[in-house]
């Protein structure tokens, strides 16, 4: 399984999304922000190491951690030196020695998006409930259909229980899971942990939880023969 996880606005909270569904689905969380990494990264090769042919997908994945990772690095000249057309066989590689890979792709709709998309057997779209994020939220939707990357689920990020969610699933077209603000969230990244690791009964937690047993069935259903 090959998941991306988008969402058209930075900071919506898109590569907690990713870090924490990594987790939950045991999966190689990549970090395709090739200019504004955002996971932790650490010594050693990293994305634009394989991306500009220097280093072995599957040697430069991370698995010391609580999350197994294909880092990113951070520099300028990394990111002039890669070649972001290699994103499609690089995960695929990582897909077929791990089984899972979620794909955290950058924020807005460049190319590097598209690409994300482009590898993904399906999709996680995260938004927060306002006018701006929604707005992009639904251009993301857009090219996901496009690349025809199925949507598996919607992450609406802190936001409360009242949120307008039958409308956000209506418009974007598919399951809604409201993650709600926690301090908890923020806590776990500082900490390097996903949140079920840092409070068990945390309702972040908890909803995230939800979200990757969400794309699971969804996965599974588009697996099963028609």
């Amino acid at each position: 399984m090959i998941l991306a996880v988008v969402g058209g606005k930075g900071g919506v909270g898109k590569s907690t999304v990713a870090y924490n569904l990594g987790a939950a689905l045991e999966a190689v969380v990549v970090d395709a922000d090739l200019s504004m990494a955002d996971l932790p990264a650490g010594r050693g090769p990293d994305l634009h190491d394989v991306l500009a042919g220097r280093a072995n997908p599957v040697e430069a994945v991370r698995e010391g951690g609580p999350v197994a990772l294909l880092p990113c690095g951070r520099s300028l000249a990394g990111a002039r030196a890669c070649d972001p057309t290699a994103l499609v066989e690089t995960v695929e590689a990582v897909a077929a020695a791990y089984g899972a890979v979620v794909v955290d792709c950058p924020a807005g709709l460049s190319g590097d998006v598209g690409l994300g998309l482009l590898a993904a057997d399906a999709c996680v779209l995260v938004t927060e409930p306002t006018p701006a994020a929604l707005g992009d939220a639904f251009r993301a939707r857009a090219l996901a259909r496009e690349l025809d990357a199925g949507l598996a689920a919607i992450a609406l990020n802190r936001a409360s229980q009242d949120a307008p969610t039958d409308l956000v699933a209506r418009e974007l077209g598919g399951p809604v899971t409201v993650v709600p603000e926690s301090a908890a969230v923020p806590a776990a990244q500082a900490a390097g942990v996903p949140v079920a690791d840092y409070a068990p009964d945390d309702a972040a937690g908890e909803a995230l939880a939800d979200l990757a047993s969400r794309v699971e069935r969804a996965v599974d259903r588009n697996r099963r023969p028609a």
